[in-house]
């Protein structure tokens, strides 16, 4: 306290005093007993109100311990029940548990994680995935301002996500545990199938094998590829503690279209532990016919090539690259024209465009001769500035015609195009709209319309292979970028009727991917209709069981979560409850368990883990040996902390009550002695 503060308090004692003094002892005609209690009552009083006109504060400190947090992070994937470790995490956990000088020293947290971590210790091992890098990111976040060491419980077999090993992340001390043995057991495996997910009727695709052995003697097995119960391929393998992978390449027949599935299996040796790993499954749709594609131009741009890569990232599309006179004979051999920058050479091609009805796509850029443009084509124009403009992306969630999902459109980089309006003399969709240093222009920057049983669209901008380059940048990966122009592409590649209940699904999954079917539904304007609910009635085909599950509305769609479903050959139905609206298909779920295809815990892993962030890996035998060393770390002690908070006299509701009090008594004395 100040010492201003304490001469304020002393003078407001000596002005009460004096108050009361003056009242009661100045001239007063009472008794000597009844003037001390008044005098008494009144500086009490005067006193207590004084003092809350200077409002001293005082420092109030609360001292409390915390003890530092110990996690306990269990694996609930399949691989510790394929592994014959289930009893091993039930002992571990209970010797934690039970153990009081632990409980007395840290505060204990436990988590369970596979592909995510909850605060939970209910385990089932069911997962078919493991993500140890994010659960160990997630528990460095919760805690990073703590003292709070790691203790993993896992087989240090990973899934998915990052290396865990190499990461430099994680924020706190791990101490895994190793779930399994050391010892090398003689195994073969198949480890990888590289195939194409479609190949064409009455050709042949090809289809990469990778296997590998791990033993030290030489054996011998035999790879079979089967389908509907048959042979379709086997060949003799030789493996050493040398010569332990090999790489087999072949090629199998499309002879019926659809998805037909197939079975890779390397024969087991008697020895074998594992067999579980020595077959895998596949899948490969046969379709009648290609999607060709002619991208015309008259020059030279890394939008061609980007235009070309992505299409073609599916095998069911081909483009070719052609100038506007190579492709005047040829019309009739491609479902969809891309037009890039036309210009007076285009004269011809869109004369005989406009006569087969075909498809296009046309993409105007600063190379754009748009008068020619506007005297050739009716549907829509570019008012021709001589300028241009930056144009950034805006996503029109509405967009109707097909399913389209916004792929981070905003971090997209400008497309550069004319300065201008532009205007559409028949019904147009806006897929994307034009925004200018993120004000909305209210104009289409990619627009699509059908007239006279034709589609077409249009891209007012270029330098499109920017967006391309900026997807991988996002996602380290092209697909989201080649799923979007994919959708494009196969929307403008055909003339079916736009239908007002659109579903998204694959023709096959395997069974340790997520399965999520999507769909949209319009109203008779073909504006997306959020108010609907849709149902999927699903039915496996062997079992025959059927179940009805709801969609979920998420964003511009509707979704249903599949993920978990047992292999097998399924039909479906999206039905609308609102209106007589419903879509069928089929796919399979191809028999697929990652986490039954390891033999071993990795204990390198789990020992370079321990090593990178100072702790140390034990294994499941050694709990009592972890508890002991965490229990002497001197690193890990309770701390003394203490709060301190000024408060001040104001917020003392008791001085409050004193004034009340005192007040009250001095006026009762005063009544009860007919003073009043």
């Amino acid at each position: 306290m100040q010492t201003e503060t304490v001469l304020y308090i002393i003078l407001s004692g000596i002005i009460a005093l004096l108050v009361a003094l003056f009242q009661y002892k100045y001239k007063t005609k009472h008794r000597r007993t009844l003037s001390i209690a008044f005098s008494f009552l009144r500086f009490l009083s005067v006193f207590a109100m004084l003092l809350l006109l200077v409002n001293p504060k005082f420092d109030q400190i609360k001292v409390f311990t915390e003890k530092p947090n110990l996690i306990v992070a269990v694996d609930n994937s399949n691989s510790i029940k394929h592994l014959s470790q289930v009893e091993n995490v039930n002992k571990t956990l209970e010797s934690i548990k039970n153990n009081v000088e632990l409980t007395k020293k840290f505060d204990i947290e436990y988590f369970r994680f596979n592909e995510d971590i909850e605060n939970s210790t209910i385990l089932d091992f069911e997962s078919r995935g493991t993500d140890i890098d994010k659960a160990l990111n997630q528990i460095s976040d919760i805690y990073k301002n703590d003292i709070a060491p790691v203790v993993l419980i896992s087989d240090g077999n990973q899934t998915f996500g990052n290396d865990y090993a190499v990461s430099n992340t994680y924020s706190q001390p791990v101490y895994p545990i190793i779930l399994g043995d050391t010892i090398t057991y003689t195994d073969l495996q198949v480890k990888q199938l590289n195939v194409n997910k479609y190949a064409f009727l009455k050709n042949r695709f090809p289809v990469e094998a990778i296997l590998l052995y791990q033993g030290n003697v030489d054996v011998t097995s035999r790879l079979t590829v089967i389908a509907n119960g048959k042979s379709v391929f086997n060949k003799t393998i030789n493996f050493s503690k040398e010569n332990n992978s090999e790489i087999i390449q072949f090629t199998l027949p499309a002879n019926k279209v659809g998805v037909r599935s197939y079975t890779a299996r390397l024969e087991p040796i008697q020895t074998e532990k594992n067999t579980i790993n020595n077959s895998k499954k596949f899948a490969v749709e046969a379709i009648d016919q290609k999607t060709k594609i002619a991208l015309v131009s008259d020059m030279i741009h890394p939008d061609i090539g980007a235009l070309k890569k992505s299409i073609e990232s599916n095998e069911q599309r081909s483009v070719s690259i052609l100038n506007p006179y190579e492709i005047l004979n040829q019309i009739n051999d491609f479902q969809l024209i891309i037009l890039y920058q036309p210009n007076n050479k285009f004269k011809r091609l869109y004369q005989n465009l406009e006569k087969e009805s075909v498809n296009t796509f046309t993409i105007i850029g600063t190379k754009t001769a748009l008068g020619f443009l506007n005297n050739t084509v009716e549907v829509f124009s570019q008012e021709s500035t001589g300028q241009t403009e930056d144009f950034q992306p805006k996503v029109n969630l509405n967009f109707s015609p097909f399913l389209v999902e916004d792929i981070s459109f905003e971090t997209f980089p400008p497309l550069l195009g004319p300065f201008g309006a532009s205007k559409f003399s028949v019904p147009y969709e806006t897929l994307l709209e034009k925004t200018v240093l993120g004000i909305d222009k209210n104009e289409p920057l990619l627009a699509t319309l059908e007239h006279n049983s034709r589609r077409e669209a249009v891209l007012f901008g270029e330098n499109i292979w920017r967006w391309r380059a900026q997807s991988f940048m996002n996602e380290k990966s092209f697909s989201d970028f080649d799923n979007f122009m994919g959708k494009l592409v196969q929307y403008l590649a055909s003339n079916k009727r736009k239908s007002r209940l659109t579903v998204e699904y694959e023709s096959f999954y395997t069974g340790s991917s997520n399965i999520i079917l999507k769909a949209q539904i319009f109203d008779k304007n073909y504006e997306f209709d959020a108010r609907q609910s849709l149902d999927l009635i699903l039915e496996n085909i062997v079992s025959k069981e059927k179940q009805v599950l709801p969609f979920v509305l998420k964003n511009n769609n509707y979704q249903v979560d599949l993920s978990g479903l047992n292999p097998s050959k399924y039909n479906f139905t999206v039905r609308s409850k609102g209106e007589n609206i419903s879509k069928s298909g089929s796919f399979e779920v191809l028999e697929y368990n990652i986490e039954q295809q390891f033999l071993n815990a990795d204990v390198t892993k789990l020992q370079q883990l321990a090593t990178n962030t100072n702790g140390k890996a034990y294994f499941s035998n050694a709990v009592d040996a972890l508890i002991s060393d965490l229990l002497s770390n001197e690193s890990y002690k309770t701390i003394q902390k203490s709060n301190k908070n000024t408060i001040p006299l104001i917020d003392w509701k008791f001085l409050l009550g004193i004034i009340l009090l005192s007040l009250s008594a001095e006026w009762f004395l005063r009544k009860y002695n007919g003073l009043i």
